[in-house]
């Protein structure tokens, strides 16, 4: 997937040249490349981050929330799995350049 980083407002987005429209219709899945696997569940993502070194942080109930030792990165999710969305799988994807990509569905 090609396109531009843009941060706006707080959060950070692939801009790949396609209408909001047209972008906002398409779902995305994230993925797991050495493996090929879809995240499907948070138990699953959890595991894939513990192999590359981050550890569940405790610091907000409403968030799921991931810290990667030595480092200032923070990985924010939503307690509730299906309102996991594309912005929250870019934020991975930035904090683990490799290992995740973003496709549509």
């Amino acid at each position: 997937m090609s396109g531009v980083w843009v941060f706006k407002n707080g959060v950070i987005r692939l801009n790949d040249g396609s209408t909001g429209d047209q972008q906002s219709l398409r779902k995305k899945v994230l993925v797991h490349l050495p493996t090929g696997k879809v995240v499907s569940s948070y138990n699953s993502l959890e595991q894939m981050l513990r192999e590359l070194g981050w550890e569940k942080y405790y610091g907000d109930i409403e968030l799921l929330q991931f810290h990667k030792r030595n480092s200032i990165d923070l990985i924010s999710l939503p307690k509730d799995f299906s309102r996991f969305n594309s912005v929250y799988m870019y934020d991975i994807v930035i904090k683990n350049p490799n290992v995740f990509h973003v496709r549509d569905c």
